[in-house]
């Protein structure tokens, strides 16, 4: 594998590759998908309904149970096409609207929405420091943005980390620190209200589980030769057969960022 640095990791063109496969290769339970809208109430208004952005909303995963759970409407804002088509196609909801647009470019007006959701959508964005500015011109006085990202000091050893050990070096050149990602958004007014660490817990059957990573909707996959990947999926249908695979949880990182209730007076 090439030396990999966040400058030269190209985009993952969701036109060309993983838009027909990503809702079945990255399909959740109805009680995962729960777990984290109970989380991410916790950090929002009690009053309903709220207006929600889901930023980077690929195939719709969590956009219809935003709806559900905080009111709507909810608008699932996604540059690639095949995954809107495939949204609209899959993750209807009465109070749900897709739209092309994209970080630096949300079409929607000014102080519109209560809050925006980023699910493991801010390492693909190029321009932060437009995104961060875009994002608070949409979101309200007082409006919640919750950053749901890896970050690359606590790169998460999932359950199949160490049959791809190559995916380690590409997610520590995909992902922000921290510290990087609460820079851009405290940059643009935002203050930093809470640093989360959710244990997710290993759910379903392995089997299941491997048959769901060979549809390789796995962003990390894109950055990796077909030779570590077939040398991978190899081992891992090794110790599938050898039942050697670890069913181990994992943590999932999220920022509550809050934008002023006010505009700071000026001198």
């Amino acid at each position: 594998m090439e030396d990999l640095t966040p400058k030269n990791l190209p985009p993952v063109d969701y036109d060309r590759v993983q838009h027909d496969v990503y809702a079945r290769g990255r399909a959740l339970p109805p009680a995962a998908i729960q777990a984290w809208m109970e989380s991410f109430a916790r950090h929002l208004p009690a009053r309903r309904p709220l207006v929600g952005i889901d930023l980077g909303s690929g195939t719709g995963r969590f956009t219809p149970s935003l709806a559900e759970t905080f009111g709507g409407p909810v608008y699932g804002v996604e540059p690639a096409g095949g995954m809107r088509r495939a949204a609209e196609a899959e993750a209807r909801h009465a109070r749900v609207t897709y739209l092309a647009g994209e970080a630096a470019a949300i079409p929607l007006p000014d102080a519109y929405a209560d809050f925006v959701l980023m699910f493991l959508s801010f390492h693909h964005v190029r321009d932060r420091a437009a995104a961060a500015g875009e994002i608070a011109r949409v979101l309200k006085p007082g409006g919640r943005l919750i950053l749901r990202s890896t970050f690359r000091e606590r790169i998460p050893d999932h359950w199949w980390r160490g049959y791809f050990p190559g995916s380690w070096a590409v997610e520590e050149a995909m992902f922000p620190t921290e510290a990087e990602a609460r820079a851009v958004f405290e940059a643009s007014g935002f203050t930093t209200e809470e640093s989360v660490q959710m244990l997710i817990p290993f759910e379903g059957d392995l089997a299941t589980a491997v048959e769901r990573l060979k549809l390789r909707a796995v962003s990390v996959f894109e950055h990796m030769t077909p030779q570590e990947l077939d040398e991978g999926f190899a081992r891992l249908d090794a110790a599938l057969a050898a039942g050697t695979i670890e069913q181990k949880p994992t943590t999932g990182d999220f920022i509550v960022f809050a934008k002023p209730s006010q505009e700071p007076a000026i001198a």
